[in-house]
């Protein structure tokens, strides 16, 4: 485990704004150095920190409380998805968001690390400036769902589930609007797509959400795609 130096302090660029705060976990050292220089030559990110596995995954989430956690699924001694599921349940944490690092786009376990709370999953041989992106779409509060891949994966896993395993009734609780919004959320629309369909306005469309997600007891918008698909809400292979 590695913090870097005043890597417990804000900080703030040469304008004045704040920079993202991130946290690389992978049991490849030379994986996490390169990542870090990678990182460190954009000048809104800072790494604050690295971890080889997920029991110093969660020590460092809970000291440093970064923005986000880049997080290999495969490691030792507690794997990324623990190590998710832990750290997206400590109060302590409830900002910080999880990025999945994984060499396979069909993955059984980036399903189940979506499952628990990560806000979407990259491969690692993304490029430098997508996966910039990637880390200032995450830390700004939304889900990496645009990638059509993230709903075939999603659906790929859940059409292999038994029917039996299907309930509806997890959506008792929402209204029908609600169900319409969360309709398109599976869709990957943003709250402003969501607001140009059903015509309402982006603060009633981002309030909608923010219900859902209180209702369904969720912490990302991506545990609402699969939540959309695992109660038959959504259909897999719905859309491409």
């Amino acid at each position: 485990m590695k913090q870097l130096q005043d890597a417990g302090s804000d900080t703030i660029d040469d304008a004045g704004a704040a920079m993202i705060r991130v946290v690389i976990v992978d049991d490849q050292a030379l994986i996490r150095n390169g990542f870090r220089l990678l990182l460190e030559s954009f000048d809104n990110i800072k790494v604050v920190g690295e971890a080889s596995d997920g029991l110093e995954a969660l020590d460092l989430a809970t000291q440093l409380v970064p923005d986000v956690m880049l997080m290999d699924i495969r490691m030792p001694r507690q794997n990324g998805i623990e190590a998710t599921k832990l750290i997206l349940s400590d109060p302590r944490c409830v900002n910080v968001r999880v990025i999945i690092l994984t060499t396979f786009d069909i993955d059984e376990y980036v399903y189940e690390a979506l499952r628990v709370g990560a806000s979407g999953f990259l491969l690692k041989d993304i490029d430098p400036e997508e996966l910039v992106r990637a880390i200032e779409v995450v830390a700004a509060g939304e889900a990496l769902l645009a990638p059509s891949i993230t709903r075939r994966m999603i659906s790929e896993f859940v059409k292999i589930r038994p029917e039996s395993e299907i309930d509806a009734s997890r959506l008792d609780t929402l209204t029908e609007r609600e169900r319409e919004v969360l309709t398109h959320i599976a869709r990957g629309l943003s709250n402003s797509q969501i607001a140009e369909e059903l015509f309402i306005s982006p603060a009633t469309a981002k309030t909608h959400v923010a219900r859902i997600m209180t209702k369904l007891s969720v912490h990302d918008r991506a545990q609402l795609v699969v939540i959309a698909y695992e109660t038959g809400l959504v259909v897999a292979g719905s859309w491409t």
